[in-house]
């Protein structure tokens, strides 16, 4: 009989909406800033996560895990722990409640190369068991599995693994990978166009788009086409979230111009490849923000009250946006820029922090001997 996972079955949903903790976080260090390493923010207390309004950064960062090798996506757990994929070994580990790193097991199948492999995590209860759920790349596709989460926080390992949904497509770059339960409780997963460009606009396909599926892999009830596809028109969507009022978002890689940040309404179509950046053509959805390539090439976002927060590649800094009333109500602000490299991913915690993870050790970046981290920053309601 399955070992059940008590305190993170009973954490689950609200780690999964940034609700209240459920224990306290684990201790944190310093970081040894970079050389260019900005002013120091004013610290202040830790926000509660349900609460609405835009938000800041409010502290320097601390470090939560050093040493991880190109990460991809944090989970918290919500007793304070955490679980991060390796996108290259296909390893999944668990920040315990104490704050050590440890193996909670390997995800089968993984075939890792260009872009792809281990991908996004999301964690679901179904009242008996604890899932986590992995997109990552496989011999001929990507796909999206399922195992359950055995034991005690601390010692947490992965059950026999359940394919939940698969031939998504693959190629060396372009591959999506970002799941995120929604406050529908359906899954919603990020697929890249895998280098075919026109297939974002069929929605029969299943490449440059958002999925939104049952927990068992199924189209989701009330998707716009009868299948899985939710919207269409993407690149190259690594960014999903939930700001207070329900609205979703994403962030997508743009080519050669312009990055985004999209608002995403079902049936939608995002205009790629037809349409980069803003360009206000009839049936197509303009992004709410367009940054330059090289000041964004955004990955996993966060959201908290009214703010979304976009972790940067390339552009090396941590974007927020206020999203009040359904627009923007001030221009991004960018943090952490060049201070701590590439960052991969960003979830606020159970605690109402911001964790945030750096992806400097992938061959693109420049690591220092600590990297990759998992970075811990305080938020609090901006004046």
């Amino acid at each position: 009989m399955r070992a059940r996972l008590t305190a993170v079955a009973g954490c689950l949903a609200l780690a999964a909406l940034a609700a209240s903790a459920c224990s306290a976080t684990p201790p944190a260090a310093p970081v040894p800033p970079r050389a260019s390493s900005p002013e120091a923010a004013t610290p202040a207390p830790t926000a509660t996560a349900s609460a609405e309004g835009w938000w800041r950064v409010a502290s320097n960062p601390e470090t939560l895990a050093s040493g991880l090798q190109a990460p991809w996506s944090v989970v918290p757990t919500g007793d304070g722990g955490a679980l991060i994929s390796q996108r290259n070994d296909g390893r999944v580990l668990e920040l315990t409640p104490a704050g050590e790193v440890r193996d909670a097991g390997v995800v089968p199948g993984v075939v890792s190369g260009g872009e792809s492999g281990l991908h996004g995590l999301a964690l679901h209860s179904d009242g008996a068991d604890t899932w986590l759920y992995a997109y990552h790349g496989a011999r001929d596709d990507n796909r999206v599995v399922r195992m359950p989460l055995l034991g005690a926080p601390g010692e947490l390992t992965l059950g026999e693994a359940e394919v939940v949904f698969e031939g998504i497509p693959r190629e060396s770059t372009h591959d999506g990978g970002r799941l995120a339960f929604g406050p529908d409780d359906y899954l919603y997963v990020s697929t890249g166009d895998a280098q075919r460009r026109d297939a974002a606009q069929d929605p029969a396909a299943l490449g440059g788009k958002i999925l939104r599926l049952t927990p068992e892999g199924d189209p989701a009830p009330g998707n716009p086409w009868d299948n899985a596809v939710w919207t269409l028109g993407h690149r190259n969507v690594q960014g999903l979230a939930w700001t207070s009022d329900g609205t979703m978002w994403a962030s997508e890689f743009g080519q050669n111009a312009w990055d985004e940040l999209n608002r995403i309404e079902p049936g939608a179509n995002y205009g790629w490849p037809i349409v980069e950046g803003t360009a206000g053509r009839d049936g197509m959805v303009d992004p709410v923000v367009a940054w330059t390539t090289s000041e964004a090439s955004p990955s996993g976002i966060a959201a908290q009250g009214d703010t979304v927060f976009v972790a940067g590649l390339r552009g090396q800094r941590l974007w927020t946006v206020d999203t009040a009333a359904g627009a923007l109500a001030a221009e991004p602000l960018a943090v952490l820029t060049g201070d701590q490299g590439r960052l991969r991913d960003a979830v606020v915690a159970p605690d109402g922090t911001l964790w945030v993870l750096t992806n400097n050790t992938d061959g693109r970046g420049d690591p220092r001997a600590e990297d990759d981290l998992l970075l811990r920053l305080a938020l609090a309601p901006a004046t």
